[in-house]
């Protein structure tokens, strides 16, 4: 996940394959940690059972010996289980940043355009009284002032860097 190169596509791709992965990895952690639950149970109840007296002392210690490595096991599935949480939250934070970028490219183009078209609109109402109808430079007057008004806010965008 953290050596995604190349176009969107690949990454997007990419991300998909770790999201399936991270859900069978926690699938499998979490069958794991039911199975160790009820291994746990039952070695808990060999404990309390092997106490009485003529349960053999190789029995108490290898059901002490077991608990322990379950109880070991169980503190490894918690750190698997937090490494592929923090794995899926790093994925889920690209996925966000992707998608943030495509907004914000999204958000520039409709402010770029916007005013052009407000202009285009104004000139395309049809109106007896509009006195740059008749002005020898008015449609040219009208293109320079679309022009510039697209212009404008992109030089500012990538003036600002955020183009």
């Amino acid at each position: 996940m953290f050596r995604a190169k190349g176009d969107q596509s690949k990454r997007n791709q990419i991300y998909s394959d770790t999201l399936d992965a991270l859900g069978r990895e926690d699938e499998k952690i979490s069958n794991l940690r039911e199975s160790m639950v009820s291994v746990e149970r039952l070695l808990l109840f060999l404990m309390s059972e092997g106490r009485a007296e003529n349960a053999p002392k190789s029995v108490r210690e290898a059901t002490k010996t077991a608990l322990r490595d379950l109880q070991t096991m169980e503190q490894d599935a918690s750190f698997k289980a937090q490494k592929v949480q923090f794995l899926l939250d790093s994925t889920l934070g690209r996925i966000n940043l992707a998608q943030n970028e495509i907004i914000k490219l999204f958000s520039v183009i409709a402010v770029i355009f916007m005013p052009p078209t407000v202009i285009a609109s104004i000139y395309g109402m049809n109106f007896k009284a509009m006195p740059e109808l008749d002005w020898q430079w008015g449609y040219p007057l009208a293109i320079a002032l679309m022009v510039f008004a697209a212009t404008g806010p992109y030089v500012f965008f990538r003036w600002k860097k955020w183009l």
